[in-house]
């Protein structure tokens, strides 16, 4: 008995999550498994018998997941389950039957648990508990604290999703904003501080003075000394509250190009950050990086700034960044470059002087989600008069042309499908925009759809947002109101599948996995047919996700999961890209599961069972 105990032992701290599990519940758990034997094609749980009582663990064979009601061997919705994984535990929590039959592939082996004794380890251990609750979270927990582990030799590992409380240094040198300049000076001379924060009555931020203030607006200009700090400070400094995680900070310099950020509580300033408070150990700082493509004086400037960008990327990631916030990151870093393009061009063409137009983003920089290697996705809306808008456009598209191939020059690939502003079809005024919209709702023909799924995540990069913001409220309300449109929406939606065999196991041919068409696009396309049924407002995908919760029209256990499983394969894209940079390759969106360890290979299939589980629910509500 004692060494089928040890065996068990053995088996269970080589599986997720019995190997981290508490001495005590370990303890309580392994006397009350029962080893139990089913022969290939044996049913082990069925819909018909009524609730689940008893949890599953696999020690050896292979239990395979069908659908009753289904020939399971043509449907491809079978799924299968290898040593270590477990089951059912959405019926044991939920007090229910199980949704599929769970049928032994091949002669298996079963550890098993009462629900009476289910429920106690899950009173008895945090980690089992978390594991049941969170299941793919919880694996990718594990995965990041594996990573943490490798990093650990950075000190800085993991603290950018700490709270901005955790990283002040020191408590806030302050002042009125009517202090003299030379009581300013003193007091960062004898405090030794590169930064001081103008504050009112109430200790809230109304200003902040740098050093490099001090060089460009009083020593440059030759500034009385006697001149009172308001005339010289940055009004209104980035300011966030202590509770906010780090990255939240880094992102905050880097849209505004700062180099300080006031850290509150309820708006009374309780401390002052730096980038370099932030991210340790990196001799290349992102507000500075923002504000040399700010004067970038070229073209080729602009394109050598941003190519100190993967580096910066993997000190971000290095220091616990996810990965939707490092797309986000990237995104605002190379619409920085765009505006300075658009700036530095308009000297050059004097014949669009007069002509109020907004550059716009599509497709994945729209959606905040730019990876380090991007093409081009943008356009033009111009405000014009009734018959004037040919005059208009003529007059703009030498300059988007010239644009367009700048940008290129920088990085950003032309784009193969032409949707760029250049293009006469993606030059157009407010009314133009809304008639070709109006026309793909209404036509929904194939090409149609195709361009949907890129012109339909739209936002303003570069001049005035409310006509974008116009624009999109139509188009909400348009396609809520066209059920045929979304239906083929979601129809389109199904042609990318994730690569999972017959039984859920995870298909890779030589050149390996397309992580972006086969993971992440399933749940981007169908984050934007959910957006468009229900009129939500978002742009991004996990915005969509969490608008579809709150609108009641997905659960927000489901949302739970396509988040972390979506973060999951961004990250597993942005690692395939990196590595690609380094060893000169041009596959950079490629994964090759073999290469991937044993956890990482579970949470792969987990999250490509997501992206099915998501897909399955439009199939299911569009009747596909």
């Amino acid at each position: 008995m004692s060494d089928a105990l040890d065996s068990t032992r053995e088996f269970l701290g080589t599986h997720a999550p019995f190997d981290q599990l508490e001495a005590d519940a370990l303890d309580f758990l392994i006397p009350r498994l029962e080893s139990r034997f089913y022969p290939r094609g044996a049913r082990i749980t069925d819909p018909e018998a009524g609730p689940a009582q008893r949890f599953h663990i696999i020690r050896q064979g292979r239990i395979r997941g069908e659908t009753p009601s289904e020939d399971e061997q043509l449907s491809g919705k079978a799924w299968e389950l290898i040593p270590g994984e477990c089951f059912p535990i959405g019926a044991l929590l939920g007090r229910r039957a199980v949704h599929t039959v769970h049928r032994a592939a091949e002669d298996t082996v079963c550890l098993e648990l009462g629900l009476e004794d289910f429920d106690r380890l899950r009173a008895r251990s945090r980690v089992f508990n978390d594991f049941c609750t969170r299941r793919l979270a919880n694996l990718l927990d594990r995965l990041q604290q594996g990573m943490d582990t490798l990093a650990a030799r950075d000190a800085g590992a993991g603290q950018l999703n700490t709270p901005l409380a955790l990283r002040i240094p020191r408590g806030p040198i302050t002042c009125r904003p009517d202090t003299p300049l030379r009581a300013v000076l003193t007091t960062m001379r004898d405090e030794r501080v590169g930064s001081i924060v103008a504050t009112d009555d109430a200790q809230r931020p109304v200003g902040i003075f740098t050093l490099h203030d001090l060089l460009s607006r009083v020593a440059l200009a030759d500034v009385d000394l006697d001149t009172p700090l308001h005339a010289v400070m940055t009004p209104d400094p980035v300011a966030l509250e202590e509770s906010a995680p780090g990255f939240e900070g880094i992102e905050a310099m880097t849209e505004h190009g700062m180099t300080h950020l006031c850290v509150v509580r309820d708006g009374r300033l309780v401390g002052v950050l730096g980038e370099r408070d932030l991210l340790t150990s990196q001799p290349l700082t992102l507000d500075g990086l923002v504000r040399e493509i700010r004067r970038a004086d070229s073209v080729a400037a602009i394109a050598e700034r941003l190519r100190q960008v993967p580096r910066l990327i993997e000190a971000v990631v290095g220091q616990g960044a996810e990965a939707d916030q490092v797309l986000r990151l990237i995104t605002r870093l190379n619409e920085h470059a765009t505006r300075r393009v658009l700036a530095l061009l308009r000297g050059e063409h004097p014949s669009i002087e007069g002509i109020d137009f907004t550059w716009l983003a599509f497709g994945s920089q729209a959606r905040e989600e730019q990876a380090l290697v991007t093409d081009q996705d943008n356009g033009i809306l111009f405000d014009a008069e009734a018959g004037d808008a040919d005059a208009i456009r003529e007059r703009l598209l030498p300059y988007a042309k010239a644009v367009n191939q700048a940008l290129a020059e920088c990085g950003f690939t032309l784009c193969p499908g032409n949707i760029m502003a250049g293009n006469p079809e993606c030059c157009l005024s407010a009314p133009e925009w809304d008639q070709r919209f109006t026309r793909w709702i209404e036509q929904g023909t194939p090409e149609h759809l195709l361009k949907s799924t890129i012109f339909f995540d739209l936002r303003a990069v570069d001049g005035e947002a409310g006509p974008v913001e116009a624009l999109r409220t139509r188009l909400l309300q348009k396609t809520a109101f066209n059920s045929r449109f979304r239906r083929q929406m979601a129809a389109n939606q199904q042609m990318f599948r994730p690569p999972l065999g017959l039984f859920g196991e995870i298909k890779s041919g030589a050149e390996g996995i397309d992580i972006k068409k086969q993971g992440l696009t399933p749940f981007v396309d169908a984050a934007r047919v959910i957006a468009l049924a229900a009129e939500l407002p978002a742009t991004r995908t996990h915005d969509r996700l969490d608008q579809a919760v709150t609108a009641e029209v997905m659960r927000e256990t489901d949302a739970r999961d396509y988040h972390a499983a979506l973060r999951y394969l961004q990250m597993l894209r942005l690692r395939a890209q990196q590595k690609a940079l380094r060893e000169g390759r041009e596959d950079d969106n490629r994964i090759r599961p073999e290469e991937l360890g044993a956890l990482e290979g579970r949470v792969l299939k987990e999250s490509f069972r997501q992206a099915r589980k998501l897909q399955g629910q439009l199939e299911v509500q569009y009747q596909l």
